[in-house]
């Protein structure tokens, strides 16, 4: 196991400028992920794919290794099934309006679990209203938990896809999507994985999953903002329509139509971030080189440290499981009688980013009974001491807006 050395491979995080714990909203980028888009802009930068010169074709390569440092880190079978896109909502609108509105027809039943982050579900009821389909949710414990019981109320012979987060952003939660998955295959439909949270915090594998479609954003995993991944079966993505039409997604075209271009560049319209692949590229390496066994033991030491001293201070309720195996460093919490706004912004004043509000989760949120809440998402390149600050702010918030405890 590295030391904390690794701290200073992250340039904001040796400014002093705040504890940044809000690392499920972004990370932060290490020296060589910076280092990476820096390199293509000033030394190779030209549109890849559209030019025999060497500029062109260096921009190319990097742009194309970069896809095959993504099909290694989840174990795909083809480059062909990998597709870059902006982001993870990208991913999964390409999903919906390329697959769900071709192949889900009325009367059909879409199944999506209550706990989904807002891009895992508008565009499924964007499919399902269209289509004249029926959405059907699947509703949690309140740990987080799924029941037999409720997938096998809502998963039948009318289900035609089954849309899933892999860790909930909000409980930081894991789900058995294996289970799912292998549920919504038995009667014929598609699984939708958002591995958004999951990603830096598991080692995804598509083939063992036996996902059908999974999506995660470079943002979140140490890489640029603006590149995400949507994996797709290649028998399924040779099916499905292109998403977004123009530019460098055609083979062949004529004042009538046009024959699109084989995978994965059907779905790769227009100019692409040639430079924020190579910064995912850089990032993904970064992560083999720590390891994830390295990350989810300083991940599990944080969360537990972090949730036995909140636990600690009166007035505070922590949402979802009481195991801080079950959090993925994600601590979801609200305190009696303060709005959670005022809890970040308290925070914030003691030098500590935390985020408040519903978390791109109404839904969960009000199955849960609170409308929103503060929450505190922790990396490896956190510390125990930012961890005590944390605990130690938290249990001055009622005391500081007058409550006297």
């Amino acid at each position: 196991m590295r030391d904390l050395s690794y701290r200073k491979d992250f340039p904001l995080l040796n400014k002093e400028r705040t504890i940044y714990l809000d690392n499920a909203a972004t990370t932060q980028r290490p020296k060589c992920v910076l280092a990476a888009e820096s390199d293509f802009y000033e030394d190779h930068n030209a549109n890849p794919m559209r030019g025999f010169y060497p500029l062109s074709i260096e921009a190319t390569d990097i742009y194309e290794n970069s896809r095959r440092i993504v099909k290694q880190f989840i174990n795909a079978s083809s480059e062909r099934e990998i597709i870059f896109t902006r982001n993870t909502t990208e991913s999964i609108n390409l999903v919906a309006y390329s697959y769900g509105l071709t192949n889900i027809h009325e009367g059909d039943e879409i199944v999506v679990s209550v706990m989904e982050h807002h891009s895992n579900m508008l565009p499924w009821q964007m499919v399902a209203r269209r289509n004249n389909a029926t959405i059907r949710y699947l509703f949690c414990e309140k740990d987080g938990s799924f029941t037999k019981e409720a997938l096998d109320s809502v998963i039948t012979e009318k289900t035609k896809l089954v849309a899933i987060m892999h860790i909930s952003n909000v409980l930081g939660r894991m789900n058995p999507i294996e289970d799912i998955i292998r549920r919504a295959h038995e009667v014929g439909a598609v699984a939708v994985i958002d591995a958004a949270q999951s990603a830096p915090h598991a080692k995804l594998d598509v083939v063992r999953l036996d996902a059908d479609f999974l999506a995660f954003s470079g943002h979140k995993l140490f890489g640029p903002m603006g590149i995400g991944v949507l994996y797709g079966k290649e028998k399924l993505l040779e099916e499905m329509p292109p998403f977004l039409t123009g530019g460098e997604m055609i083979e062949s075209v004529t004042l009538e139509g046009a024959k699109w271009a084989e995978l994965p560049h059907k779905f790769e319209a227009g100019t692409v971030n040639a430079a924020g692949a190579a910064g995912l590229a850089a990032a993904i390496e970064y992560m083999d080189s720590i390891g994830f066994d390295t990350m989810r033991k300083r991940e599990l030491m944080l969360t537990k440290r972090a949730i036995e001293g909140i636990r600690e201070i009166p007035h505070i309720n922590i949402l979802g499981s009481k195991d801080p195996l079950d959090h993925a460093g994600i601590i979801s919490f609200s305190i009696d009688d303060v709005h959670p706004h005022d809890v970040s912004q308290i925070l914030e004043a003691d030098g500590i980013a935390v985020r408040a509000g519903h978390h791109c989760a109404q839904p969960l949120l009000k199955h849960l009974g609170v409308m929103s809440a503060t929450r505190a998402s922790l990396m490896f390149y956190n510390t125990e001491e930012e961890i005590d600050a944390l605990i130690a702010s938290i249990s001055t918030v009622r005391r500081r807006l007058g409550y006297g405890d």
